[in-house]
């Protein structure tokens, strides 16, 4: 059974924070600001890649991504990371969404 190969980062890539998924729930109004302020969907440009051990001992990439909004970079499992030109695709196929 062959896996579907991971998008192969490099550094200047434009990418975009993977969509969130909308399935939590609060009442209080001040919760619903905190939340709502992690929920805008995030792009920037990849500054650098690491390479760190998990705890098995197998290599896992790392991304350290300047974000438009920030003024430092930021380090990001691969996996939470996608090219910002296949983020409509992604959301159009319901990644992080409901679809009716």
């Amino acid at each position: 059974m062959s896996t579907k190969r991971q998008y192969i980062y490099a550094i200047g890539d434009r990418v975009a924070e993977r969509p969130k998924a909308h399935g939590i729930f609060a009442v209080r109004n001040e919760v619903k600001d905190r939340i709502q302020q992690y929920r805008s969907q995030r792009y920037g440009i990849v500054v650098g890649i690491n390479l760190k051990p998990n705890k098995s001992g197998a290599k896992q990439k790392f991304l350290l991504v300047k974000w438009d909004h920030l003024k430092s970079p930021t380090e990001h499992a691969q996996m939470r990371i996608c090219p910002a030109d296949q983020l409509q695709r992604l959301q159009s196929e319901g990644y992080g969404f409901e679809v009716e």
